[in-house]
């Protein structure tokens, strides 16, 4: 194609350089938690082609050491090349080849461009860039979910599980349609918030798992030509050891690397947690409106002024920052099932730089956010005194009633204290009823669990 002009100081050469000129789009190139699992690739590949007896132990000892520095973060200024590439990403694995190559050289004593250590004949031993970068993409996205999304999970778990022990004797008005219905412990709410964690936490460890059957060895159209049958297994038991995820050889490489399915399905996963996210944080932010015309049976912690116009005011700002990560996560959901629907044909997919980054960043997102939720809002929460206030004059209380009188002449006495604003125990004793059998169909605790005696009522 011609001479290319390279700085001087570049570890990466020709092949580079035209993707950096080709590609002016963005600015941004392929993130940081990418680079260091294409550097364990590359790492695993020299080490595994040694094992193999294909690469003397110097070169691999060198690519293996220049690996490591990408790894480690140390040549990130060597990858300029931006996200919206090459959509099968051959551009960042030439980029990683030339910048290991030439660094690995240096590490034997040669002079950059004497090729001492070959990008594609050395570094690219027995892999493609079709199956090196969608393994990558899962490498990375399974770290970071292990490594940050699930421990974030697990302190709000902890957290809403706190909550839930200290929220248990306060009974307040349960709501359906939000409107009132019949009692409920805050306590239980939150029970039922710490479960959609728990949930979260399993749907994040499956995402783990979908991504962890890696594409490596598949090489150009997932057929393995020009690498060794043991390449992809010894390979992906480096890689596990080397990351904490329990990573495998796909079963099928012709699926593996002409899709992104795993990508897609762990997203949906990730979709998912968003969802449960979003109605804690939605009712957290309900129950704490006021502090005088709302709800107000949330007291939220003051984490800042709310405004600079209205003195004393104070906003569920953490709330709002944890719902915007979520509809970002939601628009990330549709660009990978855009990416995985739009950019296979046949033998690739080739729009994988696009949903490593929107996958990426809906992880760092939501573990982040979900951290600050966690420490900034759960955590400080207080109840008030309104609940309990409010459920005495809850006109759904006459649910109780039902097996004393019947569901008509319960609905007639709820009308009647919506309508005139007296509770249900006022006119109930109107009607007759006995103080004795009132105290016991209206104990407020015993609304909160199952029971046929006493309490009854219909869904």
């Amino acid at each position: 194609m011609g001479e290319m002009e390279v700085p001087a100081d570049a570890y990466y050469g020709a092949s580079t350089q035209r993707a950096v000129l080709n590609f002016p789009i963005s600015g941004q190139p392929l993130p940081r938690r990418f680079l260091r699992a294409l550097g364990l690739v590359k790492r695993a590949a020299a080490q595994t082609n040694l094992e193999l007896g294909l690469l003397s132990r110097r070169r691999a000892r060198a690519i293996a050491a220049a690996a490591q520095q990408v790894i480690d973060g140390e040549l990130d200024e060597q990858f300029p090349i931006d996200v919206y590439q090459t959509g099968s990403g051959t551009s960042t694995n030439t980029n990683a080849n030339e910048v290991i190559a030439t660094r690995a050289t240096e590490l034997l004593g040669g002079a950059r461009g004497s090729r001492l250590v070959h990008p594609n004949d050395h570094v690219n031993l027995g892999q493609s860039s079709n199956d090196v970068i969608p393994t990558a993409i899962q490498l990375a996205a399974a770290m970071a979910i292990q490594d940050e999304l699930v421990p974030s999970l697990e302190r709000l778990q902890k957290a809403l599980d706190a909550k839930s022990k200290e929220f248990w004797p306060v009974i307040k008005t349960g709501r359906t349609h939000l409107q009132d219905a019949t009692p409920i412990r805050l306590g239980q709410e939150f029970r039922g918030y710490a479960g959609q964690i728990e949930e979260s936490i399993r749907r994040a460890k499956a995402a783990v798992d979908e991504l962890a059957r890696i594409p490596l060895g598949g090489t150009a159209v997932g057929t393995g030509i020009n690498t060794h049958p043991q390449f992809a297994r010894i390979a992906a038991t480096r890689l596990a050891k080397a990351t904490g995820v329990a990573v495998r050889e796909t079963p099928n490489h012709f699926h593996a690397q002409a899709t992104l399915d795993s990508v897609v399905a762990a997203h949906g996963g990730l979709r998912t947690i968003a969802t449960s996210l979003w109605k804690i944080g939605s009712d957290v932010r309900l129950m704490g409106t006021g502090p005088i015309a709302g709800l107000g049976e949330l007291r939220l912690p003051e984490t800042q002024p709310g405004s600079s116009i209205m003195p004393g005011k104070v906003n569920p700002v953490i709330v709002e920052s944890l719902l915007m990560v979520i509809a970002r996560v939601y628009g990330n959901d549709l660009t990978v099932a855009i990416c995985g629907q739009s950019g296979s044909f046949f033998e690739l997919n080739v729009m994988m730089p696009a949903a490593a980054v929107a996958t990426l960043e809906s992880i760092t997102l939501l573990a982040t956010s979900v951290q600050n939720f966690s420490e900034r809002c759960i955590d400080g929460l207080q109840a008030t005194d309104r609940g309990p206030e409010l459920v005495e004059r809850s006109p759904m209380l006459a649910t109780a009633l039902t097996p004393l009188i019947g569901y008509d002449e319960s609905a007639k006495i709820a009308k009647e204290s919506i309508r005139t604003g007296k509770s249900i125990r006022q006119l109930a004793r109107a009607k007759g009823i006995s103080e004795a059998a009132l105290n016991k169909v209206l104990d407020l605790g015993k609304m909160t669990k199952p029971g046929l005696e006493g309490p009854g009522g219909g869904g």
